[in-house]
């Protein structure tokens, strides 16, 4: 989309319009800065997802949409987690951590602030092996994908994006 006031606010009052649900919504610029790229996760049908494609499209400030279902792509999502760490829990909490492959961002006298990136089923295994140690807080990013291989998303210039799949071919 483009990086502009007021296209983040269409985007979401499509959805609202239309009752459909945003489950995860994450936005940053690109490498072009007037371009910023929306990740966005929403569940329906077949007919209601390409509903949604359509009329994205035609927004004013959206340059390119692209579904993911279905194809080779990475996601992940990242997760900041208060959790009790006292003396009796924190080598607990720092071996589960180690396993995740988390970090410790943060260190009171009573708890951790633990970071955690990874797909949605890692980030839940990490959230049940911790509940049972005191979780306090939990916030979490929207995900964010990209495609495998070659295949490039629109980043605001077409010529560059092929240039760049050529190099990757």
């Amino acid at each position: 989309m483009e990086n502009e006031f007021g296209v983040l606010s269409r985007v979401a009052g499509l959805f609202s319009a239309r009752a459909f649900n945003i489950e995860s919504l994450t936005v940053a610029e690109t490498l072009d800065p007037t371009v910023s790229r929306i990740t966005l996760v929403t569940r329906g049908d077949d007919r209601v997802v390409e509903q949604i494609e359509k009329q994205l499209k035609k927004l004013i400030g959206v340059i390119h949409v692209s579904d993911f279902t279905g194809t080779a792509h990475v996601e992940r999502e990242m997760a900041l987690i208060k959790v009790r760490a006292d003396e009796t829990t924190r080598a607990e909490v720092m071996n589960i951590v180690d396993i995740f492959r988390g970090k410790v961002i943060d260190v009171g006298p009573k708890s951790f602030i633990v970071e955690v990136t990874g797909d949605e089923e890692k980030i839940a295994a990490f959230i049940d092996l911790l509940r049972p140690l005191g979780i306090l807080e939990i916030v979490r990013t929207g995900k964010v994908a990209m495609h495998r291989g070659a295949r490039l998303m629109f980043s605001g210039n077409e010529e560059s994006v092929q240039q760049k799949e050529e190099q990757l071919a």
